[in-house]
């Protein structure tokens, strides 16, 4: 008898140690690293953050420097390399072309694109954008300075990124936008994250950055969990919660 009570608690015991060995579950996933999108920055995704905090997430928020999509993702790797277990990569906008190469990440275990674009291998963020353009959308928007960067115009601001937000605070993004290289949206991205890991997409249904068709596309490819909000492209600020949500749902695991 005694000698049957020892050999099950030994097998409790292998087993249990089994369970330790494996690779983590989705259970386990309480890193959140975020990538802000192009005439943007990261002080923008406090309140996501803060929520994520309370629910007991360690978030961590890249600001890339925008001088070339390569220097982008390097900056976006070096967050990723801080991490302490799986995480779930989050971007906006342009940040979505980020986190499709540094997606591949061994510690990546899932994508969220708020926004975003999600490109295929060889595509550009011209190329996208290009393919379903915004309906109505000013073609003065985007200015380029004399040495090759480009921003959004400070007047038409509001309306094509943060229609939805008070106007005092689109107003401050406006000014306080991170001006991003020429060639960042030119490059043609490699082979994307999204082919072998599971991903999560937001499509702002009131986007005037981003054709919203374009964002409903884009995850279809990626085979994305889909939610659709009615928001401005400045979802992240507009509906905290509802992007919360998403982030939260994708360090659960796979989609079923």
């Amino acid at each position: 008898m005694k000698k049957n009570i020892l050999s099950a608690l030994f097998a409790g015991v292998a087993f249990a140690a089994l369970c330790t060995a494996s690779p983590a579950s989705a259970a386990d996933i309480k890193n959140v690293v975020i990538v802000h999108g192009a005439f943007a920055d990261g002080s923008g995704w406090r309140h996501v953050s803060d929520i994520l905090s309370a629910k007991g997430f360690h978030v961590s928020i890249v600001q890339p420097p925008e001088t070339s999509l390569a220097d982008d993702v390097a900056a976006t790797n070096r967050v990723l390399a801080l991490q302490d277990g799986p995480t779930v990569l989050v971007g906006h906008s342009y940040g979505g072309m980020i986190i499709s190469d540094a997606g591949n990440a061994a510690n990546v275990a899932s994508l969220v694109y708020i926004a975003a674009f999600a490109p295929e291998k060889g595509e550009s963020l011209a190329d996208l954008a290009n393919s379903k353009p915004v309906p109505d959308a000013n073609p003065d928007a985007i200015k380029s300075t004399a040495d090759g960067f480009l921003y959004l115009d400070p007047k038409i601001f509001p309306a094509a990124f943060a229609a939805d937000l008070p106007p005092a605070e689109a107003d401050f993004m406006a000014r306080s936008q991170v001006f991003t290289a020429k060639s960042a949206f030119s490059v043609k991205a490699g082979d994307p994250a999204w082919k072998h890991k599971p991903s999560w997409a937001l499509v702002a249904t009131h986007d005037k950055s981003i054709n919203p068709d374009l964002e409903r596309e884009m995850a279809k490819r990626a085979g994305s969990t889909v939610v659709e909000v009615a928001s401005s492209h400045a979802a992240y600020l507009a509906k905290p919660d509802e992007v919360a949500a998403l982030i939260v749902d994708a360090s659960k695991g796979a989609p079923q």
